[in-house]
């Protein structure tokens, strides 16, 4: 939940970071292990990007360094799940990268011991304890914030898509649960969570954010948690919506289409392209059903108001954000790892797959603790 990615300006072709959070698993047991502050203390990092505590001390969050390419990305992530897997293994821990892990009762769990935690567990009592579920955060870079807002109205329509690709979290506390991502489910509890509405400016959005500081709805600009933000920190814009990623190739799928989705939304505002309107109770079932389902059956077309195959709105994603993608040299491997998720299925098809093959949850679990680190279930 905290920002790690350094301040950015937005070239054409704006660059990035990624953060990402993990579960510390018990080899053992399988379930999750509170031992954040023995695997932090076992992590140094000289290369720019960051190790930061969580909520939950059973994860850990890792944030990159600046990156202009998706290759860089790509080594970025994997240089730091590679240090946090070694700092869990010397405290004799796994790392899983899921939104959620099978055998995990949240109840049970320890929260961070810090000032601002205690507070959030004041205010919001049981929602905090249930948070045990982790998210992949990409931040673009734009350092004129009205920018920022435009470009945030404008992506909304896609985020839904961005989810279902992404999703990794289908069970919850040793069961399945029916959905891709339940993780989406766990967290829209807060009340700050979801779909963000329209903004006239990036003064209206100060004011909305102020309103909800004043009234107590939020502590901090830090617990806005909707699906896509101004970072509190950063001169980012933030998206929020995905399930962490269980490979690093679906990672860097994801920040590919974030970076090429917000450049082309960008450009629509420099050219004036009017903003097709969107009502918001259509994208909150468009989100829903792509926590439901990711990629398998239908998604909502936001826009045209109509459910759609989910192969036909990520092609018509790819399609959209083309040009983007051509401009960096990424559209190739994006596209193929996109086809490869539909094809395949996400993380969450696979762990389904696994469970149905074997019957046994630990099983999905290791399959999950592979992926994260790159090796073959």
């Amino acid at each position: 939940m905290t920002g790690t990615v350094p301040r950015m300006t937005a070239p054409a072709v704006p660059r990035f970071g990624i953060e990402e959070e993990f579960h510390l698993v018990d080899p053992r047991t399988r379930a999750t292990a509170p031992d954040a502050g023995t695997v932090l203390e076992g992590l140094s990092d000289t290369g720019g990007g960051q190790y930061e505590k969580e909520l939950h001390q059973a994860m850990v969050e890792t944030g990159t360094a600046v990156c202009s390419t998706l290759a860089e990305a790509r080594s970025e992530l994997e240089r730091l799940r590679a240090g946090v897997a070694r700092a869990a293994a010397a405290a004799g821990r796994c790392v899983a990268a899921a939104g959620s892990v099978p055998l995990t009762d949240w109840s049970r769990q320890h929260i961070t011991p810090s000032p601002r935690y205690r507070h959030m567990v004041e205010v919001y009592r049981e929602i905090v304890g249930e948070q045990l579920v982790c998210g992949c955060h990409v931040h673009v870079g734009f350092s004129d914030r009205d920018r920022a807002v435009a470009v945030l109205n404008r992506v909304r329509p896609w985020l839904p898509v961005l989810l279902a690709l992404s999703a990794s979290s289908p069970f919850w506390t040793g069961r399945d649960t029916g959905y891709a991502s339940y993780r989406t489910q766990v967290w829209g509890r807060w009340p700050s969570a979801g779909m963000p509405e329209r903004f006239a400016s990036a003064a209206e959005y100060d004011r909305v954010v102020a309103t909800l500081i004043d009234t107590g709805g939020i502590l901090d600009a830090g617990m806005l948690y909707w699906d896509v933000r101004l970072s509190a920190g950063h001169d980012t814009l933030e998206f929020r919506t995905a399930d962490v990623c269980t490979t690093v190739d679906e990672a860097v799928l994801h920040a590919g289409l974030v970076r090429a989705l917000a450049s082309t939304c960008d450009g629509e505002v420099e050219r004036g392209t009017p903003i097709p309107p969107v009502r918001p109770e259509v994208l909150r079932t468009a989100r829903w059903r792509a926590a439901r389902y990711g990629v398998e059956g239908e998604l909502i077309d936001a826009v045209a108001g109509r459910a759609v195959q989910a192969g036909a709105l990520v092609e018509a994603l790819l399609d959209y954000v083309g040009e983007a993608l051509d401009a960096t040299g990424d559209r190739d491997a994006v596209v193929a790892a996109a086809r490869r998720i539909l094809r395949e299925g996400t993380s969450s098809t696979r762990q389904r797959r696994v469970f149905r093959a074997t019957g046994r949850l630990e099983a999905v679990l290791d399959h999950v603790i592979a992926e994260t680190a790159g090796r073959s279930a």
